[in-house]
């Protein structure tokens, strides 16, 4: 699929992505808020060949892509002449689960034990006071996930045969631009170039181990499957978005809003994720630090992914994806 407009409706004057023309190589690119493309590999050096490339050395090439922005570039093309890819293909993918206070409070009520007679609005409360309490003494819950599941914001997802119960999970994604490791939170957001758009599907039937349930949750099954992960279309730097904590995400299928929450509802917000992620691994720039799914997944609703079905989803300043649910051929 493609994006029904060329334009870019993201926060500031500019943004990075992935493109190509026709079927020539994909290349990073800036995209001007007026939705015209700037060939970074034509209007920076070598080094800069990738978006990984970029990254690496975001903090000195960003006065030039503001200049660029401003003052234009060489041979700009309308962002309609090109196929986006997803915006970065990292080395590394942090996702986080069980990190949205209202989704959390549900799912608790939710799965009350067959003898637990309690009013519902007792149980909630209960569930808010271990909520808070999570946010006050706990950590994040992080744990890998896997390149190889990224696909673009405008491709079909194709939902493998043996997924019994795929589900949509809409993440804000806080793009590494500088390694990170054993960070503190305060400066973990110097860490982070910009934000960008996940998806984060999950096959619901495969997140327990059934052989062996002692084991936990298995999360390579459950997450993996090659598109499972829908990102983009754009990285929007940083210094763009004033306050990832208050971002709008809404996720709809075929037409009808599913989720539909603040960032401002998340038990542990992107700097505390980042300096948590980096306590055990060296973050990369490039990596991607998944922050969590808010409620309205199509457990809650009853509902989940079958052929056919459209996902649009879109975050506040960060523009919208719209991906077509396919089913695998069985043969």
């Amino acid at each position: 699929m493609k994006p029904e407009a060329a334009s870019a409706p993201f926060a500031g004057p500019f943004a990075v992505a992935t493109l190509s023309a026709s079927d020539g190589p994909a290349f990073p690119a800036l995209v001007t808020a007026d939705a015209q493309v700037i060939d970074l590999r034509a209007a920076l050096d070598s080094r800069h060949l990738t978006m990984i490339g970029l990254l690496e050395d975001w903090d000195s090439a960003l006065p030039t892509l503001r200049a660029l922005a401003r003052d234009g570039g060489p041979s700009p093309r309308p962002l309609a002449e090109f196929r986006v890819h997803a915006p970065v293909r990292p080395r590394q993918v942090f996702q986080s689960g069980a990190n949205y206070r209202q989704h959390v409070i549900d799912l608790h009520v939710a799965h009350r034990a067959p003898d637990d007679d309690r009013p519902e609005e007792e149980r909630r409360a209960e569930a808010a006071e271990i909520m808070d309490r999570r946010a006050a003494e706990d950590l994040p819950y992080v744990f890998i996930g896997l390149p190889s599941a990224i696909t673009g914001p405008y491709d079909d997802v194709v939902l493998p045969v043996w997924a019994e119960k795929p589900d949509w999970e809409l993440e804000l994604a806080a793009v590494i631009g500088r390694p990170a490791y054993q960070v503190s939170v305060e400066e973990a957001l110097t860490h982070v170039a910009g934000y960008t758009i996940a998806n984060d599907l999950t096959d619901r039937a495969t997140v327990f181990r059934r052989d062996m349930p002692q084991i936990g949750t298995d999360w390579l099954r459950s997450k993996n499957a090659p598109g499972f992960t829908p990102l983009g279309p754009w990285i929007v730097p940083a210094e763009s978005i004033a306050r990832p904590e208050d971002l709008r995400l809404t996720l709809k299928l075929n037409g009808e809003t599913m989720q539909d929450e603040s960032t401002k509802d998340m038990i542990f917000d992107v700097a505390r994720m980042v300096s948590y992620a980096s306590r055990s691994a060296r973050l990369l720039p490039g990596d991607l630090v998944l922050t969590g799914s808010p409620a309205g997944n199509g457990m809650h609703w009853g509902r989940l992914l079958r052929d056919g079905d459209v996902m649009d989803g879109s975050i506040t300043g960060l523009g919208a994806q719209r991906t077509r649910c396919v089913a695998e051929d069985a043969s």
